[in-house]
């Protein structure tokens, strides 16, 4: 695995931004190489600006990493890079994943079970009662939900799944040293303590505007689904939507009265085919994770694999890692692509793996 130290830096480069590191990353060996390379070479990689090779070559001048490596331990956060094995799969799958995650608080493996709640910052007292309420519901399922930790409905969405005694991850446009908005400090330590607090950003980013869409499309790559309780025409939280269709994943809307403006993007978001959601009873039919509420290995025992080959077993097993997708599994099992269709297909038939959007398969609980 790279040292972790050349990925803090060079996911520190101003605009470089996970689509150019990836694309770096597949023209050269690892992040120390990228550190290493001369102008000539950088500038042969596809979609790099004169400002990101200059970022690239000063970087180790410009940044104090020293400071950076302080400021991680003193907050008491933890580095995953993509190579990591304990990077969220299904946040991996997703075309622009961070090669970079700086986490307060833990992942766990249930958190491949998540749902996303956004919404409004200006949002009415509808909308954030049904936030509260629509995430406790799905955290005492055991289901994870993420949200942005902005005020209004992402405030809400966690706070109802800390009232259920649920875990939460809280997903930021500004570093770990720099909580925004700042009177959400003391949710964020919450979070932490039962979830995690996750950015892609430096220690001391600020919260800069072309932060958030980056954020909005992390929220979305970590759940199987996004639901948007409350929104205007124009409202932010429609990005993260869109970014999930994007990506093949579910869209659920709450519906609004005919005329109210706080509600025209979910009704929108509704006519164009988003689910209509009234409790989460809704999300977790059209998700079919409906026993969420002990630890996936229950579903697991419960599940019947005698009558599978030694080929169903395999992709079984790793499926109880979380959802996957097809090629995900296809490498990790060493399996060509069209034998693990066949696989998954037969797997479908009996009742134990459920195809989502995009190619991605999970577990079925039953």
């Amino acid at each position: 695995m790279a040292n972790i130290d050349d990925f803090i830096l060079l996911n520190a480069v101003t605009g470089i931004g996970s689509v150019r590191l990836k694309a770096l990353l597949d023209c050269f060996k690892g992040p120390g190489d990228i550190l290493k390379a001369t102008r000539g070479e950088l500038s042969r990689v596809a979609g790099l600006n004169a400002a990101v090779i200059d970022g690239i070559l000063s970087i180790r001048e410009k940044f104090d990493l020293d400071r950076e490596k302080r400021l991680i331990k003193d907050h008491g956060v933890e580095i995953i890079s993509i190579e990591d094995e304990r990077y969220h799969k299904l946040l991996k799958n997703i075309s622009s994943a961070p090669i970079l995650l700086y986490i307060k608080g833990r992942l766990s493996e249930r958190d491949e079970y998540a749902v996303a709640i956004v919404g409004s910052r200006a949002a009415s007292m509808n909308g954030l009662k049904n936030s509260r309420r629509l995430a406790m519901e799905l955290a005492s399922l055991g289901i994870t939900v993420t949200s942005g930790m902005a005020r209004g409905i992402d405030a809400a969405a966690h706070k109802g799944a800390l009232d259920a005694g649920g875990r939460t991850l809280a997903v930021l446009g500004s570093g770990l040293a720099r909580i925004y908005p700042p009177e959400h400090i003391s949710l964020a330590e919450k979070i932490a303590s039962s979830g995690a607090v996750i950015s892609e950003f430096p220690m001391e980013s600020p919260p800069a505007s072309e932060h958030f869409p980056r954020r909005n499309r992390v929220i979305s790559g970590l759940s199987l689904g996004v639901l948007v309780v409350e929104a205007a025409k124009r409202s932010g939280s429609l990005i993260t939507a869109g970014f999930a269709l994007e990506e093949g994943r579910d869209v659920f809307a709450v519906p609004g009265r005919p005329g109210e403006l706080t509600s025209a993007g979910t009704n929108d978001l509704i006519r164009q085919g988003a689910k209509l959601v009234e409790s989460a009873d809704d999300i977790v039919s059209e998700l079919d994770i409906s026993v969420m509420d002990t630890e996936r290995g229950a579903a697991e025992k419960s599940t019947d694999i005698a009558g599978l080959s030694e080929e169903e077993k395999r992709i079984f097993g790793l499926l109880g890692e979380g959802p996957m997708h097809i090629d995900t599994l296809s490498e990790g099992l060493d399996i060509p692509g069209e034998k693990i269709m066949g696989a998954l297909l037969r797997l479908q038939s009996k009742g134990v793996v459920k195809e989502l959007p995009g190619k991605l398969f999970l577990m079925r609980s039953r």
